[in-house]
């Protein structure tokens, strides 16, 4: 019973600010230095993204047409393949996600890739392309090489 009782040299009494000289950190500045935005009365913390004043890098960042912060904030990767590293490395004439994986040409085996084709020489070869999105002239390169593009 008495063993379970709090010590009295183990609970202290908790300080007041602001109020008075008489409280130990009453007076002047009340414990919360001299000057600046801390020492103000209604200060918790800036804001999230705030910098003192400056202009904020999320407003500092290009706002152009085009532009599109959300390739950088929902963890999609853009990646471009040349025509011709396909044509070099994809076993088969089938070209799709699974195969430019198998070829080596993707290093990760994760959907949150964006995939497009890109065009840079004619090929010879007669490839199906489906399912990864191509520029025009490389629609062109394989409709000329007797493939397809679906």
């Amino acid at each position: 019973m008495i063993n379970q009782l709090p010590s009295p040299k183990s609970t202290k009494k908790r300080t007041l600010r602001g109020r008075g000289i008489g409280t130990g950190h009453g007076g002047h500045a009340s414990g919360r230095g001299t000057k600046g935005q801390k020492s103000r009365s209604g200060y918790s913390r800036p804001r999230p993204g705030f910098e003192g004043g400056q202009m904020p890098l999320s407003r500092r960042i290009a706002k152009l047409k085009g532009f599109s912060r959300g390739e950088f904030t929902k963890g999609v990767k853009r990646v471009t393949i040349n025509l011709s590293e396909i044509a070099a490395k994809v076993e088969g004439d089938k070209v799709d996600f699974d195969a430019l994986i198998a070829a080596g040409l993707l290093k990760v085996a994760s959907k949150k890739l964006d995939v497009k084709i890109l065009f840079d020489q004619n090929i010879d070869r007669k490839l199906v392309i489906s399912g990864i999105p191509t520029s025009q002239s490389v629609k062109q390169a394989v409709e000329k090489a007797g493939g397809q593009v679906e």
